[in-house]
């Protein structure tokens, strides 16, 4: 099989592995800091805090970019988030992200910048959506 037929095929599923991979790592952070699970220092944050609200885009979020509906919209709202994120929580704390334990957030924020270029991949309920319209993916 050549190079470019493969990457063709597989382009669009590992698009979409990548979107679940990243959105279930990322709820993870949601519930940590919401639900205190898995164990977290300071779970619970106060209702309608910044932290709240940043814990309940990252659980909502994480679970739309699972499925993969909204994809687009709902990453580039994520990405913003890790943006702000990174600016007001670790870029204070020292120059460098690998110091002061940013890196993960710029990290999700890229990955979710590229989704909402990209959107969901073959393995999404948008492509499904549009496929039974029959709009192009």
């Amino acid at each position: 099989m050549k190079t470019q037929s493969l990457a063709a095929e597989w382009a669009p599923r590992v698009l979409s592995v990548l979107r679940i991979v990243a959105a279930l790592l990322f709820m993870e952070h949601g519930t940590q800091k919401l639900f205190g699970f898995p164990a977290s220092a300071n779970p619970a944050p106060a209702f309608l805090t910044l932290y709240w609200f940043a814990a309940v885009l990252e659980i909502v979020g994480g679970i739309l970019l699972v499925l993969g509906l909204f994809t687009r919209p709902v990453a580039f709202v994520l990405s913003g988030q890790m943006a702000f994120a990174y600016f007001m929580a670790h870029a204070p704390r020292n120059f460098f992200p690998v110091l002061n334990g940013g890196d993960a957030a710029i990290l999700f924020c890229f990955v979710f910048l590229y989704f909402s270029v990209a959107g969901g991949g073959t393995w999404s309920l948008d492509h499904m959506r549009r496929r039974g319209t029959g709009r192009r993916a």
